[in-house]
């Protein structure tokens, strides 16, 4: 049973339309995934399909008594009542206190807030969580969500998944959090160049069928242009002859050389030439550090010693108020320590992204900004302008005269990147870099990333991005320590869900709330000083081992792309594969046992 119906609606912001002659319904129960460009529609088709916006033609219909539950980007919170009254309304404390349901929700959203605090009082993060459990609190025949992950925390958005995944409701959600669009949803749409293009499955399933739908299309294009270069060299074939040509050839040919399709615009991110990176990158020695400074606000390090070598690429995972930014600015030495000291390497050049965006002047020009920086830059055997470089990010022509405080989240996250790439650092520490940024902005840094030969240091609520370009996940536990991950997020999940690891109320609690030290079942027991300094170098002998196993089978990956169609060779080089795997599955066995013998 359709829901809505949408029949050949069509709607446009002054100039641009964003939909165009769009039919399509949602159906009870389906759960669907809304994917595209930041300002192609996905906003406005959710609109659209609310009855939040009358379209400009076509026709939307409802079912009769349609209850309809939407969590805008924007909220329409009252700021002058509580978190208790804006959630709950006026259910009683007995009715919702034995709702298991809803005690759920409340833990899980806004668990580390105070009921009877304002709204005014929250800080934007909160706010969206108190929106999101009052939406999830009520019942609904359809939810639509538009950037519902934004300001959760990993766990939290793993347990949204697993609570929409199992309501009754329609779904429709827009989100570039990809693991969560494979997570939750059957079907997806993509909205693009006016029309919202329908495939099944989640995202996955999504990238595949378009990849099919591209292989297809890149066929017929190739017909398409053999039928135009032999119409065009029949039509060039002089004068004379020509005069004689039916016309219907003739038209027909011009048809195939209109019909030809503009170059795609694409976000295109550069490699950019690395500075040398030495072998100490930052050494962290009995360092104690807390969010609020020396000795105030949550703490963060208790006398922890830690390592960052070059070539890392490490993800930092923590719940929200863990410390993980805080992390960040004690390596960008824009924080001090408590006590203890960070041993920076020489060679180290920094590039930080911070979440705030704060550094970049709201007053200056988008070319400006960048050739502050620098104004030419070599990029392989090229010298490339600033100019030229915001044209390959996407900023063209009069773009790159705009305010940088008219910018979109999105452009300003892009030029704020680029300012950092044409510093030519060797280390980038990463906070949120995925705010405000597309799935296909994200595949272009992914691709970025993916060659850059750095050390990096990230942090990410984007469960997708995280796994794709980290190599370790280190967390922040609320025990003072960083806690290597041999099994990454699903590890950090499951030590969160069996109790190992601390709350977020505790985590984010004043000093002296949360244990400053691990409890003993987690501390190595029975080692002497000796014993464990022989473990930490056998550890870093299998780390180091691991590396070069990781080089060796990236090469072989390369070797077999380029003798694609030589099968003797690939057989070989398969065979070299499947032996480097083998003894990086041994090897990675035997840092799991080292590790676990020290408690990490």
């Amino acid at each position: 049973m359709n829901l809505v119906n949408l029949e050949s609606v069509s709607h446009a912001y002054g100039p641009k339309p964003l939909l165009s002659d769009v039919s399509l319904g949602v159906e009870a129960g389906e759960r669907i995934g809304v994917v595209g460009r930041n300002g192609g529609g996905k906003t406005t088709l959710l609109a659209v399909i609310s009855g939040e916006v009358r379209p400009d033609s076509g026709r939307v219909t409802h079912n009769r008594g349609l209850r309809i539950g939407v969590l805008a980007q924007q909220d329409t919170l009252d700021p002058g009542l509580s978190v208790r009254e804006t959630v709950l309304g006026g259910r009683a404390e007995h009715e919702w206190a034995g709702d298991q349901g809803v005690r759920e929700i409340l833990a899980n959203l806004i668990g580390d807030l105070d009921l009877e605090s304002k709204v005014s009082e929250l800080s934007g993060g909160e706010r969206r969580r108190t929106a999101l459990a009052k939406l999830l609190i009520d019942e609904h025949e359809l939810i639509m969500l538009d950037e519902p992950t934004n300001h959760l925390d990993i766990e939290a958005i793993a347990w949204l998944a697993g609570h929409l995944a199992t309501r009754k409701s329609a779904l429709v959600v827009v989100t570039h959090d990809r693991w969560f669009l494979d997570a939750v949803s059957t079907r997806t749409w993509e909205v693009v160049d006016g029309r919202v293009e329908r495939y099944e499955g989640g995202y996955a399933a999504y990238v595949l069928a378009k990849a099919e739908r591209a292989r297809i299309a890149q066929a017929a294009e190739e017909r398409r242009q053999n039928l135009m270069r032999k119409e065009i060299a029949w039509l060039r074939r002089g004068p004379p002859a020509r005069t004689s040509k039916p016309k219907f050839r003739v038209e027909a040919a011009q048809a195939l050389i209109a019909n030809e399709p503009p170059a795609r615009e694409s976000v295109e991110l550069v490699k950019f030439a690395t500075a040398r990176l030495g072998k100490t990158v930052y050494d962290l020695e009995a360092v104690t550090l807390h969010a609020g400074g020396p000795g105030s606000g949550p703490l963060v390090l208790d006398g922890c010693t830690w390592q960052f070598g070059p070539g890392d690429r490490i993800g930092l995972i923590g719940v929200n108020g863990s410390g993980k930014s805080s992390v960040l600015r004690l390596l960008a030495d824009t924080v001090q320590p408590d006590s203890g000291r960070v041993v920076r390497g020489r060679t180290v050049r920094l590039a930080h992204l911070s979440q705030e965006l704060a550094e970049l002047d709201p007053t200056r020009r988008v070319l400006e900004t960048v050739e502050e920086i620098r104004k030419y830059i070599q990029v392989g055997k090229r010298e490339w302008t600033a100019s030229q470089l915001l044209e390959r990010l996407g900023f063209k022509g009069e773009a790159q005269w705009k305010v940088v405080g008219d910018l979109s989240g999105g452009e300003r996250r892009r030029l704020q990147l680029l300012r950092l790439l044409m510093d030519d650092p060797n280390v980038l520490l990463l906070d949120e870099p995925t705010n405000d940024l597309d799935i296909e902005t994200l595949n272009e840094l992914e691709d970025l990333l993916d060659g850059w030969p750095g050390t990096l240091i990230l942090v990410s609520h984007d469960r997708y991005f995280l796994e794709r370009v980290a190599d370790r996940c280190v967390a922040l536990l609320g025990d003072g320590r960083l806690s290597m991950l041999p099994g990454g997020v699903d590890e950090y999940l499951d030590r969160r869900a069996a109790g190992t690891a601390l709350t977020a109320r505790l985590a984010s609690a004043p000093s002296g709330t949360a244990p400053a030290t691990p409890p003993p079942s987690e501390t190595p027991s029975g080692l002497s000083a000796k014993e464990e300094r022989e473990l930490r170098k056998e550890l870093s002998r299998l780390e180091r081992q691991l590396d070069k196993l990781a080089g060796q089978e990236a090469k072989l990956h390369e070797q077999m792309a380029e003798a694609a169609s030589d099968y003797a060779k690939l057989g070989s080089l398969d065979a070299q594969l499947k032996d480097i795997q083998s003894q990086k599955d041994t090897v990675e066995a035997e840092w799991l046992e080292t590790a676990d013998r020290l408690g990490e």
